[in-house]
């Protein structure tokens, strides 16, 4: 059969037929009447179904390292036709997804995780959806370059499915960045908008597929692309991993109400321009120029059905229909919805204080305890203390500032942390809140802190029981605003469970003594609380 080759190419390799009928390797056409067998080996049915089978028994680790391994390799086979090799991405992937959902969930709620295990998951987490992303964009291509090839032709039924798997494989990239606080890149925005665009100019954007075996509800490209979008608007850098894990479900159960239309509408919100590696934008800042790739979001819909969703937590009921991925205390699932609200609203929130470039350090203490002793005059007791931290501040605002730190100080800061601070030079201490977390290129992280209070001040509050306050005083840090002590409403920092909506509280201050009437609880942080009291003086 060589010979025979080798001599059909020497008669006919330079007729002007030939010169005309090169394939996308540069081999004559004539070649196609003996087809070459792929060079992989799982271009053979009974090994691929071997090694699918024994991936779905494989321990989760190792099954994704397998199938990321595989990815790569495949990039470099030779001779598949386009539909074969998109079967065998497609079951690949099949393969990896309940492996990748193990490692997502060990990720976000194991408590027990060294953070070396912790980096090892993200790492082949965030891996396998770089290379599935470039595979299925590979794929494609192959597909475009020669769309009249057998395997094309035999491909066009299923890319809707693979163009949706694309678009999901770089959301997930945008998930797993969020959950150590980095921000998509411009290459990343550029391809998910090439997808989306790609999709729409061939007319299948919004043809409903099942994007995974047993997976709820139908997707489409386009929801796919929305969601990445809203996604990047809901501002995951004041949730924690958990919780970025559940605004994700509840993005997904909202989608089909978000709205995307190349023309602004009254109930616009957002605009981007998917050709240009821009995350979207509020539309308070206008886009510059008219271009075909812009599209304007409307979440004023989705609200309505958040809103709904909300009520019906707040009274008990959780609908049969909301698929969170797993089991979430009602409280938390709150708490999420709450910090969604806003920046699905017709108007999202905008800073209230402008940032002021300053380059200062602050000596920082983490934890109720410590700021309770800072706030009660007791500074010399922590000079020596090891939890003691240094920051550099580059910005500053009325509300708050943000610190800069290297990335030794992964995981150390957490988010909702209560900080007590000092700015250097300074005789006067703040009280403060971790809201945000970021990073920068060069492993720099970045801390968005929101000051609480710049004068706090330690008290003591005692139980009042029958009559008489209790024995045992509980802690607390009472946080004046400009009107100091005088206000009848007190906010008043505790310890975590320290607010008892029945029970009363004394309140010895300068002298004076004050019932403490609980009215609620403001804010929860990691180990403290925030409750408001109405203040009534007695004698």
């Amino acid at each position: 059969m060589a010979v025979v080759e080798a001599l059909i190419v020497s008669m006919h390799y330079n007729c002007r037929l030939h010169l005309a009928t090169r394939d996308e390797a540069g081999l004559p056409m004539i070649l196609n009447l003996f087809p070459q067998r792929p060079d992989h080996p799982l271009a053979d049915g009974k090994e691929l179904k071997r090694i699918v089978a024994e991936l779905l028994v494989e321990r989760p680790g190792n099954a994704v390292d397998e199938v990321t391994s595989w990815f790569e390799s495949l990039k470099h086979a030779r001779n598949f036709r386009v539909d074969h090799y998109f079967d065998v991405l497609r079951r690949l992937d099949e393969a990896a997804q309940p492996h990748l959902r193990r490692l997502a969930r060990d990720y976000i709620q194991s408590r027990h995780l060294s953070p070396a295990e912790k980096s090892r998951i993200w790492t082949r987490c965030h891996g396998f959806w770089n290379e599935v992303a470039a595979s299925y964009s590979l794929c494609l291509a192959r597909a475009r370059l020669d769309p009249r090839r057998k395997g094309s032709d035999a491909l066009k039924a299923s890319l809707p499915l693979a163009e949706a798997r694309l678009l999901a494989a770089r959301r997930c990239q945008l998930k797993w960045l969020a959950y150590r606080y980095a921000a998509a890149g411009p290459e990343l925005w550029q391809a998910l908008g090439a997808s989306y665009l790609a999709a729409e100019q061939a007319g299948y954007a919004q043809k409903s597929v099942q994007l995974y075996p047993g997976q709820h509800g139908l997707s489409n490209v386009q929801q796919q692309y929305t969601h990445a979008l809203v996604f990047c608007l809901s501002s995951m850098d004041g949730l924690l991993p958990e919780q970025i894990e559940l605004a994700d479900r509840l993005i997904a159960h909202f989608l089909p109400a978000f709205v995307l239309f190349p023309a602004p509408r009254p109930d616009s919100v957002y605009w981007v321009d998917a050709g240009s590696g821009e995350p979207p934008t509020r539309l308070a800042r206008r886009p510059v120029a008219v271009a075909a790739s812009l599209r304007y979001l409307s979440p004023v819909p989705a609200l309505a059905a958040l809103n709904e969703l909300t009520h019906r937590l707040e009274h008990g009921d959780l609908p049969a229909d909301l698929n969170l991925g797993g089991e979430y205390p009602p409280k938390l699932v709150l708490t999420v919805l709450r910090h969604l609200r806003p920046y699905w609203a017709q108007q999202p929130p905008q800073r209230e204080h402008r940032r002021h470039p300053i380059r200062t350090q602050m000596t920082v203490l983490e934890g109720f305890e410590q700021c309770y002793m800072v706030f009660a005059g007791a500074t010399l007791q922590l000079q020596g203390d090891p939890a003691r931290q240094q920051w550099l501040v580059d910005n500053i605002s009325l509300g708050g500032f943000r610190a800069l730190l290297d990335g030794s100080s992964e995981g150390r800061v957490r988010l909702g942390a209560l900080l007590c601070m000092q700015a250097e030079g300074s005789d006067n201490w703040l009280l403060g809140v971790v809201r945000r977390l970021g990073a920068l290129p060069g492993g720099v992280a970045t801390v968005g802190v929101q000051v609480l209070s710049r004068r706090a001040r330690s008290v003591d509050l005692r139980p009042r029981r029958s009559g008489f306050a209790a024995a045992v005083a509980i802690p607390g840090i009472c946080l004046y605003d400009e009107h100091g002590a005088a206000a009848d409403v007190l906010r008043i920092l505790l310890p975590l469970g320290g607010f008892q909506v029945r029970e009363n509280l004394d309140l010895n201050l300068d002298g004076g003594l004050s019932v403490l009437v609980p009215l609620e609880v403001e804010e929860s942080g990691g180990d403290f609380e925030i409750a408001r009291f109405r203040r009534e003086r007695v004698g």
